[in-house]
């Protein structure tokens, strides 16, 4: 197969494909990564599956539908591997594919592209290319949870308030003055608490009512560690639920306070937040609509707004006996979601 096969769209037929051609994995990379050489990272991905014994096609999504488009088509086509590299927010999009079939046998392969690899991390995947590519040949396969809010899947977290309004916000920045992430990122999150938009909201869980005016609102597939320095790691994918975090302190202050204590290792949840763990929350406000995050990407939603766990929904290629098959998922950090992820 020539470097040009490797990197060409899949094909659009409406039948399976010959068994003897079908690959054994089909590879969505987000066309930016590479810095530049996007079909050398192709080539050299292909090249290093072939070194397992395993035959990869790897398409150069040029947009989030590209990448979506080649998941559909693999999961109908009953690909073993559908992988996918780049950030959370890339994993997350082809996750939703995978999730969206109920008789979906593909299974989801990472290569972690992005910046913060959250997802990765937390199931112990490789954080380099090549080990990545070898986890995918030599792995197992574990089914894990995900989360949703009104039908739409997360595979981290989602949030409410302050963090969607900095996203927002700083993707405006970025667009209009072409200022840098991170710059971007220090203006819109200075509009913000400029602004101070508080919550006002209305928590149902487990038949129970609870009222809060809060900042931010912050919902994990699965729970955070947060001691020293493990602020929203998760221990596992697998335990089935939820975790809540509202945030105590509702000044100015007290959110500096808050960051601090989170860049030094330091968030205590008794003292920050509330914390609750459950499988289904609803969470209702004075607003018909509202900015929700999940996994980076801030979407308007109507409210009522309706979270629940998706136990072992998702079959994900991990290392062999690497990952703890109880336990809690992985969302992104605290400090890391208000910095702003991929």
């Amino acid at each position: 197969m020539t470097e040009q096969d490797t990197t060409q769209a899949l094909p659009t037929h409406h039948g399976h494909p010959d068994p003897a051609s079908r690959p054994d994995v089909v590879a969505a990379i987000n066309a930016r990564a590479g810095g530049g050489h996007a079909e050398e990272l192709a080539a050299h991905i292909t090249e290093a599956f072939a070194r397992h014994g395993l035959h990869a096609v790897v398409h150069l999504a040029r947009s989030g539908e590209d990448m979506l488009q080649t998941a559909r088509t693999a999961v109908r086509d009953k690909i073993a591997v559908v992988a996918v590299g780049g950030g959370d927010g890339s994993v997350n999009a082809v996750a939703s594919i995978l999730l969206a079939d109920p008789h979906c046998q593909s299974a989801l392969g990472v290569l972690p592209l992005g910046t913060l690899n959250h997802f990765a991390k937390d199931l112990n995947i490789p954080l380099t290319l090549d080990e990545a590519i070898a986890n995918i040949a030599t792995g197992r396969r574990l089914k894990v949870d995900s989360g949703e809010v009104n039908g739409a899947p997360f595979i981290n977290n989602s949030s409410l308030g302050l963090y969607p309004d900095i996203v927002r916000e700083r993707e405006k920045q970025q667009a209009r003055l072409g200022r840098g992430k991170w710059l971007a990122f220090t203006w819109a999150a200075m509009g913000a608490l400029r602004r101070y938009p508080f919550l006002r909201v209305r928590l149902s869980i487990d038949g129970k009512e609870h009222w809060r005016r809060t900042p931010f609102v912050f919902i994990g597939n699965n729970e955070y560690l947060m001691s020293g320095l493990d602020i929203g790691k998760r221990s596992t994918l697998t335990k089935g639920q939820l975790s809540l975090y509202v945030c105590h302190r509702t000044g100015r202050w007290g959110l500096l306070r808050l960051a601090l204590h989170a860049l030094f290792g330091r968030l205590q949840q008794a003292q920050d937040f509330d914390v609750l763990t459950c499988s289904e929350i609803h969470i209702e406000t004075h607003k018909k609509r509202m900015r929700v995050a999940t996994d980076g990407e801030v979407n308007l939603m109507q409210t009522p707004l309706h979270y629940r766990i998706r136990p072992a929904s998702l079959t994900v290629i991990v290392p062999q006996a690497a990952v703890p098959e109880t336990g809690n998922d992985s969302p992104p950090g605290l400090l890391d979601k208000l910095l702003g992820e991929n």
